[in-house]
């Protein structure tokens, strides 16, 4: 059996500063397109979101006659209202959350788009308006 000498034995600095290189080049490409990749899964879960909402609401409004107002907001699809006559709920499986960025959704009725009611995500930024991740998410678009 050979004897290895002192060098040959161990990585030497140059070796181990190509493979950080490598591996920091690495990161480099794939972890902004990773991380557009969750933003983008936010925006489609949001939208999914909404949608579910404004086919619960359908159900509501078909069982009581009207939309809830928006100071009963969303929450009177999983929680009867004082005034719902004919509530069958909950129209809901789950709680209602907050948007995929953990703030509220804005919910509207009457609205300002048509005769159903507005849902409004505000994206990652939490303001109205924006572009790319922080526009706005809303029902009368989806």
């Amino acid at each position: 059996m050979r004897k290895r000498n002192r060098r040959e034995a161990g990585v030497t600095l140059i070796e181990m500063m190509v493979v950080v290189v490598i591996i920091a080049l690495f990161a480099a490409l794939v972890l902004p397109r990773m991380l557009g990749q969750a933003d983008r899964a936010k925006v489609t879960a949001a939208r999914a979101q909404i949608n579910a909402y404004m086919t619960a609401l359908g159900s509501y409004k078909l069982d009581n006659g009207v939309y809830p107002t928006t100071e009963q907001g969303l929450q009177a699809l999983r929680e009867k209202p004082e005034n719902a006559t004919n509530w069958q709920g909950p129209y809901t499986d789950k709680e209602i959350g907050n948007d995929p960025w953990h703030n509220p959704y804005v919910y509207r009725f009457p609205g300002e788009h048509g005769d159903s009611p507005d849902i409004i995500s505000y994206g990652a930024d939490g303001q109205p308006g924006g572009d790319g991740v922080n526009g706005d998410i809303v029902s009368w678009k989806n």
